[in-house]
């Protein structure tokens, strides 16, 4: 029975022994199944966070894009309104000369009244134009600017300051804070310095 006994024990042990060995081994193979998980979540958050650095440099990409064409379509229309703008710009020349033409040559009515039309014509033209933004450059008397100006000839002046300018052959158009065509006038030399202007700050 003693015998009986010891062989129950040891049969008891061996049974004891074999499963703890098994859960050991159910241990190590959980333990490794949630190793394998807690990698494929950081690998999970990893790409989550490489795909939204994509998508936020996409995003940026295409508002930079956006922005760009947007630029670039209201370069093109400027481009355009500036081109129209020069190309009117000898019309209204000659419509000057022609009104200044026709007050110089008498006092016929018809004439005058001829004269009062194209004037009128001439009033609507750069009414249109001041609206798109576009002003004349009319310096007369003013200190020659080399940026607006263009010198075609020099007349010696010694009442006016030095740099003034004296007369105006043509006058020149300002388009926005772009000139588009210089004005072309005299300048005047042999007079006294134009005092410096103060500068503000």
């Amino acid at each position: 029975m003693e015998a009986a006994s010891r062989a129950g024990e040891a049969a008891a042990a061996r049974e004891l022994a074999a499963d703890a060995g098994k859960l050991r081994e159910e241990r190590d193979d959980l333990a490794k199944k949630l190793a394998d998980v807690e990698d494929q979540i950081e690998a999970a958050k990893t790409e989550a966070a490489e795909a939204k650095d994509r998508m936020l440099r996409l995003q940026a990409d295409w508002e930079n894009y956006r922005r760009r064409t947007a630029a670039e379509r209201l370069a093109e229309k400027d481009l355009a309104a500036e081109k129209l703008v020069t190309n009117l710009l000898p019309v209204i020349d000659d419509l000057e000369r022609a009104i200044e033409h026709a007050g110089a040559t008498g006092d016929d009515a018809q004439l005058k009244q001829f004269v009062d039309g194209v004037s009128a014509v001439h009033a609507k033209m750069l009414g249109v134009l001041a609206k798109e933004g576009v002003d004349p450059i009319d310096p007369a008397g003013e200190a020659f600017d080399p940026l607006a100006h263009q010198a075609v000839g020099r007349v010696e002046d010694a009442e006016a300051f030095d740099e003034t300018v004296a007369q105006v052959y043509q006058k020149g158009y300002r388009m926005g804070d772009k000139v588009i065509r210089t004005a072309m006038v005299t300048v005047t030399y042999g007079g006294p310095k134009r005092p410096s202007e103060p500068e503000q700050e």
